[in-house]
């Protein structure tokens, strides 16, 4: 069992309050915190950030759990989708104020290197290697890794934070079309004409054969989607202009409500 060391309350409250400051450290946590062969550090990281955020303390206390609840493994997509879950009971400005913290803290993630071996822990799909075949169709950096090659062959596509592939259209006179299933991370689908459809982990996108579209990465987060090609006849693939940041920086204001209800299969019509 680990046992939970904290001093904030001697250090601050130590001569004031000094009862206050031994409940806070050797009760609290080295007590109630360390009972975690009950309740693991994790689970009482979620229970503790749910509480206050409840409340409306969304004070410094509140960023403390939260960089706690980083360290005890909630991850970024995590956060966002329990303060989501908590607006909706708590209050929505709660959760805002909740957000702005949140933002603070999952933003001082890891880079580069780092950050790529962080993205791969989130996952059961490697990341692959460097997706150089189609860099040009790309905008931003992307991996490809094989998953399967026979009876159904499909890739796990990664992205990192911005990267998006070109408008580009599965051609097919019968049949034909592609399929994403979104592993891990948070990530974007846009029909020409329609608006872009978030991608979460277990989001299934059906996408017909000759619309044009594109998919990739949302700009504050990697993200990872396996991809089928649907079997069809006379079936190509036409890669198209790239989406522009114009384009790309609309998105977050046109889809601020599908935000909160897009944990869910989402179907497009031809």
């Amino acid at each position: 069992m680990k046992k939970i060391v904290q001093t904030a309350g001697r250090t601050q409250l130590g001569e004031f309050a000094p009862e206050f400051a031994h409940l806070n450290d050797d009760i609290l946590f080295g007590g109630v915190w360390s009972r975690n062969d009950l309740l693991s550090l994790r689970d009482r990281s979620l229970v503790t950030i749910t509480s206050l955020i409840s409340q409306g303390i969304t004070d410094s206390s509140l960023k403390y759990h939260l960089q706690s609840a980083k360290n005890n493994g909630i991850t970024r997509t995590e956060a966002a989708e329990i303060i989501t879950h908590i607006a909706f009971y708590a209050g929505w400005p709660k959760a805002w104020a909740a957000f702005n913290l949140a933002k603070e803290v999952w933003n001082e993630d890891v880079k580069g290197e780092d950050a790529k071996a962080a993205f791969q822990r989130e996952m059961f799909f490697p990341i692959g290697e460097p997706n150089t075949a189609y860099a040009k169709y790309f905008k931003g950096k992307s991996y490809l890794a094989q998953i399967s090659d026979s009876q159904i062959p499909f890739f796990n596509v990664t992205f990192e934070p911005g990267c998006r592939n070109n408008w580009h259209t599965h051609h097919s006179t019968k049949g034909g079309g592609q399929m994403l299933v979104g592993v891990a991370g948070r990530g974007w689908y846009q029909e020409e004409g329609k608006p872009a459809q978030e991608i979460l982990p277990g989001t299934v996108i059906h996408i017909p054969a000759n619309v044009k579209h594109w998919h990739g990465a949302a700009k504050d987060s990697w993200f990872a989607h396996l991809a089928f090609e649907i079997p069809g006849e006379n079936s190509s693939n036409e890669w198209q202009e790239a989406v522009s940041d114009e384009e790309y920086n609309k998105i977050k204001n046109i889809n601020k409500i599908y935000d909160f209800t897009s944990r869910k299969t989402v179907r497009h019509a031809g």
